[in-house]
């Protein structure tokens, strides 16, 4: 039996070409800068970004908890956005490493320049944690995939420069957001003091994330890396996989948009799921189990008997993710093991 996995894009295996590029790659220390291929990835994101500057890390997480330590100081508030990446799943990093405060606002993944302006805590008061820094996630994992509105990160980044609050893009899937908003990479990142982007999910590399914007950052961002055990030597076959994905596999990110919206839609034709296919614009699909009908943990475990992995995101909701890995037919074969599992009822 063939396994459709949409646990996450995380999931997927280097193409053998990729593992090509990879074997071939020319490498060095890159603590000393001298990893040429790790070079070449680096000013290559920092041009596709417009910025500066990227630094390369091992992890999206390391990324995110570099970017606070690099923003912040310990006691600082830091504005988000509901059911944010860097608050629910970095096991509380954020606390432990940088020593913030997350104010939590707006609802399925996004939130306007207006709802940031009224959650701002005065810097320098003697009661209140000042805000400090705004970050904004897109896509947004826990929303479904939700492309950010452009018009609100820059009226929200203009709030903040004005108020002398930090600004930072959470933008592990800034790839889908640009391709699935028929804009370019840069334009998404432009509002923001700092940015990250992986390479690990709908590029499909093996791994690495890197963190882009001004160069005065650099060293501190070089030295909270290290910090975090992320500077690393010759990772020029990691660099290389990196720049195979952004040659390869960026245009055909659509594909998987168009995969998740089969997936979407076999689930909004059910009598026990609720999910509205038009909110479906990347590859992240997120829907709730009404409550006559099956619970997530039931439904996973039908699926996983009929060969298609997904994670439950509560009692009652359940994600799937679409990626390089998984084929148009994988995807309509999914979406009808999905649809019978939700539809046989609850045990």
């Amino acid at each position: 039996m063939t396994v459709v996995d949409l646990r996450s894009d995380t999931v997927t295996k280097p193409t053998p070409a990729m593992v090509a590029a990879m074997a071939a790659a020319e490498v060095g220390d890159d603590q000393y800068g001298e990893d040429p291929t790790v070079n070449r990835l680096q000013d290559r994101v920092a041009e596709l970004l417009g910025k500066e500057m990227a630094l390369w890390f091992p992890t999206g997480t390391m990324t995110n908890q570099v970017a606070l330590r690099t923003l912040t100081h310990p006691g600082d508030d830091v504005v988000v956005c509901r059911e944010s990446h860097v608050v629910w799943h970095e096991a509380g990093g954020g606390g432990a490493n940088a020593g913030v405060q997350f104010t939590e606002i707006g609802s399925g993944g996004v939130f306007s320049g207006a709802e940031f302006a009224a959650a701002i805590k005065p810097q320098g008061h003697f009661l209140y944690p000042g805000t400090t820094l705004v970050q904004v996630e897109d896509t947004h994992n826990r929303a479904g995939g939700i492309v950010f509105p452009a018009n609100e990160a820059i009226a929200i980044c203009t709030t903040a420069r004005d108020r002398g609050i930090a600004t930072y893009l959470d933008g592990a899937r800034l790839w889908n957001a640009a391709v699935a908003g028929e804009r370019t990479p840069a334009a998404v990142a432009a509002p923001f003091d700092l940015v990250s982007v992986a390479l690990s999910k709908g590029l499909g590399a093996p791994g690495g994330s890197l963190l882009a914007g001004r160069r005065h950052l650099l060293p501190t961002l070089q030295r909270f890396r290290r910090m975090s055990g992320g500077a690393m030597r010759q990772v020029g076959s990691f660099a290389a996989a990196g720049l195979y994905a952004l040659d390869h596999h960026y245009r055909r990110l659509a594909d998987d948009h168009a995969n998740a919206r089969l997936v979407a839609d076999a689930v909004a034709g059910t009598h026990h799921g609720v999910i509205d296919p038009a909110v479906v614009r990347t590859n992240i699909v997120v829907w709730r189990l009404r409550d006559d009908g099956p619970d997530a943990a039931t439904v996973v475990a039908r699926a996983k008997v009929r060969g298609v992995l997904l994670n439950p995101f509560g009692p009652r909701t359940l994600r799937a993710v679409t990626h390089l890995d998984v084929t148009r037919d994988d995807c309509l074969r999914a979406g009808a093991i999905l649809a019978a599992a939700i539809d046989a009822g609850p045990d």
